[in-house]
């Protein structure tokens, strides 16, 4: 059965760090197991020329379908366009790949440094 990636936007702080909680359902609501599966998910600009960085995954709770994408303000930094992309990639067991969410990435200017 193929996965309709659902669309989901946010915006990072340039050099801050960031991190988004996700949890992936069905289309009953229910969660998406990912116990033996792998996540991936990558930042690019619009026309997919220039990868920005690869995200940081950790799993919160596998078997509820719940990570966190982290990003660290050294990789916020190199965010020079006010607008990227972002997908997330999911492997299974079996090498099968699916993507299950994806969106844009707005970026705003931190001016605070230390």
């Amino acid at each position: 059965m193929a996965v309709i990636a659902g669309t989901y936007d946010f915006t990072v702080q340039r050099r801050a760090d960031h991190t988004e909680s996700i949890r992936l359902t069905d289309s009953n609501d229910d969660a998406v197991s990912l116990v033996g599966y792998t996540v991936a998910a990558q930042v690019w600009d619009k026309s997919r020329t220039g990868k920005y960085a690869d995200f940081s995954v950790s799993y919160t709770n596998r078997s509820n379908g719940e990570f966190t994408l982290s990003l660290t303000p050294t990789q916020t930094l190199q965010f020079t366009p006010n607008e990227l992309v972002y997908d997330v990639l999911i492997l299974d067991t079996n090498g099968k790949r699916e993507y299950y969410l994806e969106g844009n990435i707005f970026v705003s200017e931190g001016y605070t440094t230390i």
